[in-house]
């Protein structure tokens, strides 16, 4: 993990944290185009309103094992017994109106699929398939967009700073800096 602290990255990723460092390295900001990975993020992203990401992150596996490894058909068939348990799992973060807008959430996410066939075609068609280059934003004209378009289809937590961020895990917009050993001005 030494030589780990060596590699200029982002100003934000934690050095000292390998879950951290792995994910900007591995994850963040390379296009995604699997569902079921796409939900995953969405539903992850929904937790961090109002708290790090880190804090999230460091969650995950909890999560994982929480919300029946982020399978969205199961998780939409979520009842008042399921949502009572995950309120009280302190492994996890216990907010009940994130939980209940993860059931929510995954009802609508399976409405997208249907309509486009894939959400992975919804989503990468605001920008007809290209990863959008940008950094030192947390919201843009994209993410109002596909925050105004989830919202109208029932979606909850999913406001324009949520979505940016949700946009830039998925790869949808890369916002490695310059002075990262990732960045691509291409």
């Amino acid at each position: 993990m030494g030589k780990d602290k060596l590699i200029p990255r982002c100003h934000w990723c934690n050095l000292k944290n390998h879950l951290y460092i792995s994910y900007h390295d591995k994850e963040w900001g390379i296009p995604i185009h699997d569902d079921s990975l796409l939900f995953e993020m969405l539903l992850l992203e929904t937790f961090q309103a109002g708290l790090s990401w880190e804090c999230v992150l460091n969650k995950r596996e909890a999560f994982r094992l929480a919300f029946d490894g982020f399978d969205y058909g199961k998780i939409a068939c979520y009842g008042e017994d399921k949502i009572k348990s995950l309120c009280n799992d302190s492994t996890i973060i216990r907010h009940r109106l994130k939980i209940q807008a993860s059931v929510i959430n995954a009802k609508a996410f399976q409405q997208i699929q249907k309509e486009w066939g894939k959400f992975d075609t919804y989503i990468w068609s605001f920008t007809n398939r290209q990863t959008i280059l940008e950094t030192g934003r947390i919201t843009s004209s994209l993410s109002d967009n596909v925050s105004k378009d989830l919202r109208k289809r029932g979606m909850r937590f999913v406001g324009s700073t949520i979505i940016y961020s949700y946009l830039q895990a998925i790869g949808v917009i890369n916002s490695h800096e310059l002075s990262c050993f990732l960045y691509s001005g291409k």
